[in-house]
């Protein structure tokens, strides 16, 4: 396929869902499986129109799915619901600390004694796929700022931070084959990769996003009608987020999350004694925030981001790829690691059992987990285990597609149903 016909495609596809979304929204079914199901008829699977080989590929691919993850983390921050308190927080930091370690833990365990690979490469499998994605999983994720449901809100957190919180795994397996320095009894790991890379990135976020914040809070103060352009500060935050952390070697994807939810703060709090009136000058500039302003562009670009990576994912796939070795990796992640993962983060809360079930089942992988696999590969991973890894990350990203997307629907309105609609005012007790 050449880049006209791939234009041709996109385009095509792109027209479809957008004159067909009404429809495509009473679908039992997210669109991310129409997404794949496109890219499977048109990959090597099908009509073999275009292959991507993620191997010969890995650079290119590296820097689509970290930006779609960056521009993704953005987005769910700026939609977490403010003020932020440490008790509503407890829950999803447990999730995206605790439970995420588990799943490494035993995802490891499994890759080791059950595929026998070697120990660094199964607990680099662990980490490729214990983060969940702050991309495919728009369907149980906060969908705006004023979002008040405890289930959306534990998801969306969990996976703003956990995309951060697994790169030291990363570092941690790779360090096992030999393609990282982990010092004597992984002392330098810990100090460096651990301790300060998240440190450091939670910090720069909280940082810069304070900065940005007061910046266009003082502009907007002297002039309500002052023409900042929210969506060039949104996409500079980013960028000069990452950038710094990389520079401070820390965590860009972390810091790049709580740059957004320091920013949506720190405007909450600099508006709310003008929210009361709700009127005249003070009124609007209430309601004109760098974050609010920004935030419908990058839902845009996510979308965009979504729909070239699904597409991608297809055209990797070949029938021999499902492999019983590939899809048992990811039934025992979903049906066992997952569950019991985030049944251990949470076991001294006070979440309720049902929470806790429906919060085990929704851990969706994606391109979080395709960008941790890329990044494995450039940084030298061997040819033979790139390939393996390659293969199971592959299936557990394309079944997690289909079955979180066929379930999300009738398992949330069942849900909701069952009881009060859950409100964010109860997650002090959490």
């Amino acid at each position: 396929m050449n880049h006209s016909q791939w234009f041709l495609l996109v385009g095509a596809l792109l027209l479809v869902i957008g004159f067909t979304a009404p429809s495509i929204k009473r679908l039992p079914v997210t669109s991310a499986i129409i997404y794949l199901a496109v890219g499977v008829a048109v990959g090597p699977t099908v009509l073999s129109l275009f292959h991507i080989n993620p191997l010969k590929q890995s650079a290119l691919l590296e820097i689509l799915t970290e930006v779609a993850v960056l521009i993704s983390l953005f987005a769910a921050g700026i939609k977490m619901p403010v003020p932020i308190s440490l008790p509503r927080w407890r829950a999803p930091i447990l999730m995206a600390f605790v439970s995420m370690s588990a799943t490494v833990g035993i995802m490891s365990l499994f890759g080791h004694f059950v595929l026998g690979l070697p120990l660094g490469a199964a607990v680099l499998l662990g980490a490729i796929l214990a983060p969940t994605d702050p991309v495919l999983a728009s369907d149980v994720q906060i969908r705006h700022p004023g979002d008040r449901d405890r289930l959306r809100f534990n998801l969306t957190c969990e996976a703003g931070m956990n995309d951060g919180t697994a790169f030291p795994f990363v570092m941690l397996g790779l360090g096992l084959l030999g393609l990282n320095e982990i010092g004597g009894l992984g002392m330098k790991w810990m100090f460096t990769d651990v301790l300060w890379a998240t440190g450091a990135g939670i910090a720069i976020g909280l940082l810069l996003g304070t900065a940005a914040g007061q910046l266009g809070w003082a502009l907007r103060r002297r002039d309500p009608n002052y023409p900042l352009l929210d969506d060039f500060i949104g996409l500079g935050l980013i960028a000069a987020t990452y950038g710094l952390s990389d520079l401070a070697q820390a965590w860009g994807s972390l810091a790049v999350f709580f740059a957004a939810v320091a920013l949506r703060h720190h405007e909450h709090r600099l508006c709310q004694p003008c929210e009361p009136t709700g009127t005249g000058e003070a009124g609007s500039m209430a309601n004109t925030t760098v974050s609010g302003g920004s935030l419908v562009f990058k839902e845009h670009l996510e979308r965009l981001s979504v729909v070239i990576l699904i597409l991608l994912v297809g055209g990797t796939l070949f029938l021999d790829s499902w492999s019983l070795r590939a899809v048992a990796t990811a039934l025992f992640l979903f049906l066992v690691a997952r569950p019991l993962s985030v049944f251990i983060g949470l076991a001294f809360s006070r979440t309720p059992d049902r929470l806790k079930g429906m919060i085990g089942w929704f851990g969706v992988r994606g391109i979080g987990t395709l960008y941790y696999l890329m990044y494995a590969i450039q940084h030298g991973l061997p040819e033979n285990l790139a390939l393996e890894l390659t293969h199971l990350t592959l299936i557990v990203v394309t079944l997690s597609i289909v079955l979180h997307g066929i379930s999300v629907k009738p398992l949330l309105n069942r849900f909701w149903r069952s009881q009060e609609p859950p409100s964010l005012a109860h997650c002090a007790s959490a």
